[in-house]
């Protein structure tokens, strides 16, 4: 925490501009140093226009940005040069840096000091590298709220509740003589904790299903052969990435994409024709296509409109009747054989299917744009708060004394804090921030 650090926090290549940051006591001075100017007299906040300087050589024309503590990323004194994005100008400028007696900073230790300085909570502080590498506008969107402290905010009413009975429990053990023991359990702090699990139960569901359509959802695209099962899945993604002919049996193995369907994506997985076959490179094929329907989120059970359904058809139908799943009839455009909701992939109709899948994920939609735990760590965490609370639970109901209650009641409040990182270990803090990029 002592040394200055320093990195590139630009990602590596030729552009127009790189950026290297340094965080430290020493920051503004080796800065001072490299460009024979002193900064520690400029205003925090600040840009200056520089030349970095090696000896009495011009290295390169840069940009200065001054941050002087408390006021910056890090809550040290910091600085980033703004330089031309040249490999080799942006390598020779952190050079000379290292050179001055920075630091090469470790994967994450900039946000790593914003955390230990208590510019922000370690949920804020992971929100941050899952903004970088948010794929999608679920993702980023769920990372913006984290990282304005919607976690800290979902959480405080059950700190608040959780300190409420511990404070009852408490008291009762320190003055005995003031509340009967029996009363205070059963009409006090047993509703409360009830009331806490139920919440903390709503918390995590939503924390799954939120996850989970942030991560896209398993959709398996299943039928017979040619029925058009490539060619909705070219349709769905927008372009050719499956091979569509009128010979059956094209697709021998799994074919995958991403695609977002109103706002909800699909990991997209079109799947070799499921029926009887002798080939034996085709029967691999549909080997690994049930096993991907045994797997899928969601399975897409196409059909052919313009047919009457065959032992083939109700055979899948029968396999899937108690999955997840939307049936749709593709080929209407040479004849509609059945109700329900019917495509043409070929044309790209296929609105009434994009309805279906909007209608059917509405609700986790909603949940997903919410003030939800972000990712599995956190989640695991309110698992572990909410098994203690179930165990503080059943020693009340069964009569232990309160001073062995307090005991789970801790484990619940160390959990529950150490989703924010009030409470934790190093070797936790260690295995988060090892994750990030360096430069963040």
């Amino acid at each position: 925490m002592k040394d200055t650090i320093v990195a590139i926090a630009t990602a590596k290549g030729t552009g127009a501009i790189s950026v290297i940051r340094l965080s430290g006591d020493e920051a503004i001075s080796i800065t001072s140093s490299l460009c024979d100017k002193d900064f520690s007299i400029a205003r925090g906040n600040s840009i200056h226009h520089a030349w970095i300087y090696e000896d009495k050589d011009v290295v390169d024309e840069v940009l200065i940005s001054i941050f002087k503590n408390p006021h910056s990323y890090t809550g040290e004194d910091s600085v980033e040069i703004s330089c031309h994005g040249g490999i080799y100008i942006t390598r020779k400028i952190l050079s000379l840096f290292l050179g001055k007696g920075a630091r090469m900073a470790r994967p994450g230790e900039f946000t790593e000091r914003a955390f230990l300085n208590g510019k922000m909570d370690l949920a804020q502080a992971e929100a941050v590298n899952d903004l970088i590498l948010a794929s999608n506008a679920l993702n980023a969107r769920a990372s913006v709220h984290s990282l304005k402290g919607s976690i800290t905010k979902l959480l405080a009413p059950l700190e608040e509740e959780l300190t409420q009975i511990i404070a009852h429990i408490e008291v009762n053990i320190d003055y005995p003589e003031y509340d009967d023991v029996e009363v205070l359990t059963d009409e006090k702090i047993l509703p409360m904790v009830r009331k806490w699990i139920k919440d903390i139960e709503k918390i995590i569901h939503e924390a799954n299903t939120s996850v989970n359509i942030r991560e896209g959802i398993k959709t398996v695209i299943v039928g017979k052969p040619n029925v058009g099962k490539s060619s909705l899945l070219n349709a769905l993604l927008e372009e050719d990435k499956a091979i569509v002919t009128d010979i059956a049996g094209t697709t021998r193995d799994l074919v995958e994409g991403i695609v977002s369907v109103g706002g909800i994506p699909l990991r997209l997985i079109d799947t070799a024709g499921i029926h009887e076959s002798k080939d034996k490179v085709e029967q691999i094929g549909i080997e690994r296509s049930l096993k991907a329907m045994d797997e899928a989120e969601l399975i897409i059970v196409v059909l052919d409109d313009s047919k009457e359904l065959n032992e083939e058809d109700l055979e899948i139908l029968e396999k899937t009747k108690d999955r997840n799943r939307i049936v749709v009839y593709n080929k209407k455009d040479l004849g509609e054989q059945s109700e329900g909701i019917h495509i043409s992939a070929s044309k790209l109709e296929i609105d009434e299917l994009k309805e279906a899948i909007v209608k059917k994920y509405e609700e986790d939609l909603e949940i997903a744009q919410s003030d939800t735990l972000h990712n599995e760590r956190q989640i695991g965490l309110a698992l572990q708060a909410k098994e203690a609370m179930v165990e503080a639970k059943d020693a009340l109901e069964a009569g232990y004394a309160l001073d062995l209650v307090t005991i789970d009641l801790q484990k619940c409040w160390n959990a529950l804090k150490e989703i924010t990182g009030k409470v934790g270990r190093e070797d936790l803090l260690d295995e988060i921030f090892s994750r990030f990029c360096l430069g963040k």
